[in-house]
Parts: C-alpha cells; sequence; structure tokens
C-alpha cells in the first residue's frame, strides 16, 4: 500500500538576500498559501504538522559568513526531527518551503534512517561553494549553495550534522535535473533543461531510474525548486529563467519518479507570494502536486 502523505509546512526565507534593503523575502508566506489554495484538500495528508517561522536578520551572525547561518543550523536541525519522525511512520514527508536551504533538514532527517541519495529538481544547480566562488565583502546565501552544503562543500556550520558526519550524500548519489545554467563539469549526474527539451520526460524519468539503480539507492529525497518551471508558466519565484518545464510535464516526471518507489519524500521551495498577489500560482501548484503525488494519494488510507 502506498505511505499515506504527511506535510510539513516550513515557513522561512533564511537563505535568500533582501530583494531590497530592510525587505524579507516573501517565501516564508508559501506553505500558508498553498495550504490556502488546497494542498491539503488535494493531497489529503494523514496531518499536517506546523513549523515555527524563524528570525530573518539583514545583519552578519557571529563566527559565519552565510547570511542567518546560525538560525540555518537550529531550524535545520529541527525540521530534520520532524521529517525523521515522519519517515518512522511510514509516512511519506511533503515539505512545503520556504527556500531551498529546507533542502539541508530535509535530507538530514532523512539521512539518519539510513542512506539516501537525492533527486535535485531545480533551475539552477545550486553549487556554489567557497572553491568555485569567492563570497568577498558580501553573506553568502544558502539558497544559492545548497546542493554544495549537501554534498560537504563550506563551512562546517552547514555541513557537518549530528548522527551523519559530512556530507549527507555523496556526489555520485546525486542526480540533478532541469538545470539551465552554462557550468563547468559538475562532480553528479546532470541533466539540463535543453537536454529535457530534446528527449522528453518519460525517457528522463528512465534514465533517472537506471542511475539510481546503477547506485544501488532504494531511497533518495526529491527536492523541488519550483524555478525549474519556465517564466512564462510561474514567474512568482526567487530566479525565474527559461527554458523550463510546463505543469504538465514537472507533475509527469515527479509521478514517474514517486511509482519507482525508491523516492522517500520531496520538499517544495521558492515559491513567492508576494509575487503571486491574486493567489492564482499557488492554486496551480497545489494542482501539480496532487497530479504529481496522485500515485500515493489514489489510494485510500483507512484507520
Amino acid at each position: 500500500m502506498a505511505a499515506a502523505v504527511e506535510l510539513l509546512a516550513a515557513p522561512w526565507n533564511l537563505g535568500l538576500r533582501p530583494p531590497a534593503p530592510g525587505r524579507e523575502p516573501g517565501t516564508w508566506r508559501a506553505p500558508q498559501a498553498l495550504l490556502s489554495a488546497g494542498a491539503a484538500r488535494l493531497l489529503r495528508p494523514a496531518r499536517v504538522v506546523q513549523l515555527d517561522r524563524p528570525t530573518y536578520e539583514f545583519d552578519p551572525q557571529p563566527a559565519t559568513r552565510i547570511r542567518n547561518g546560525v538560525t540555518i543550523r537550529e531550524h535545520t536541525l529541527r525540521l530534520a526531527g520532524a521529517v525523521r519522525e515522519t519517515l518512522a511512520a511510514g509516512r511519506f514527508p511533503v515539505v512545503l518551503g520556504g527556500d531551498c536551504s529546507i533542502l539541508l533538514g530535509c535530507l538530514l532527517g532523512a539521512r539518519q534512517s539510513g542512506r539516501c541519495g537525492l533527486v535535485h529538481l531545480d533551475g539552477h544547480n545550486d553549487f556554489r561553494h567557497p572553491g568555485n566562488h569567492g563570497t568577498g565583502t558580501a553573506l553568502g546565501s544558502a539558497a544559492g549553495m545548497d546542493l554544495a552544503l549537501a554534498t560537504g562543500r563550506g563551512e562546517l556550520l552547514l555541513t557537518h550534522w549530528p548522527l551523519v558526519g559530512r556530507p549527507l550524500v555523496a556526489d555520485e548519489d546525486v542526480i540533478q535535473i532541469g538545470d539551465r545554467e552554462d557550468a563547468a563539469e559538475l562532480p553528479f549526474a546532470r541533466f539540463t533543461a535543453r537536454e529535457i527539451r530534446s528527449t522528453g520526460v518519460a525517457d528522463l524519468a528512465e534514465r533517472v531510474l537506471d542511475r539510481l539503480k546503477h547506485r544501488g539507492l532504494e531511497r533518495s529525497w526529491l527536492h523541488l525548486d519550483l524555478d525549474v518551471l519556465d517564466e512564462r508558466v510561474l514567474p512568482a519565484v526567487d530566479s525565474p529563467g527559461r527554458p523550463g518545464l510546463d505543469y504538465a510535464q514537472l507533475a509527469e516526471l515527479v509521478a514517474a519518479l514517486v511509482r519507482t518507489g525508491r523516492v522517500a519524500g520531496l520538499d517544495v521551495a521558492v515559491y513567492d507570494p508576494e509575487l503571486d498577489p491574486d493567489g492564482v500560482h499557488a492554486a496551480a501548484i497545489a494542482a501539480c502536486l496532487a497530479t504529481a503525488l496522485s500515485p500515493l494519494t489514489a489510494t485510500e488510507t483507512h484507520a
């Protein structure tokens, strides 16, 4: 029987730079916006867990060059505990964020139950780290370096974790999908946005499954940064761009991956309701998630 979905609302924006002086990024509003748009009604979760909203600080924090680094660590540990509890109950965690730095807590929670790969579905590779990008005098933003941090690159504050150590995931156990950047050779499997357009979603899903099998990965975490959607489909994200997927393609891909039984849970990141005042995109995202997770929600669960 398919695992019941559990929704975890992670309302934070800690990993993003201010969009204007003194103004917080709006991604912390995303979980409530998606719930108000019908996410719970459509996904029929076993329960909805509301996590605390952390305080966003504009000024540097002590002993870190990462924006809100100390606070990110604290709330990563809390999110990891919630994810671990959901998995231990035999449920499928769907974490509604929030910016991409929520990935760290999701992976940490999953890794505390054993080995776990990562399917990183994102319009950017989020692989900034001290070895390829100097921070200079500016604070680094964790939302642009979540994949680097997850693979153990960067400050110990956000790369070394209780019970797991470092890294959260090995390079060889990462699959990056949807990147539209011209990047140098990267140390993990990668399928760019242009490759997806030429091969199609069905072929991509097969290639991802082959990679998971080749690596012997029975469990993987799925990170879904919504900027993998084309900006003509979803402009209400921190860094929109093109080319990208449309909602039907995204739902088809996620459903195909979930159907393999090798996805332990997923997180949804970077939707900004402040860029969507009418809520049109929130409703579309909720409907897409319902279709994408239909392999789970199609099975009625009974108490």
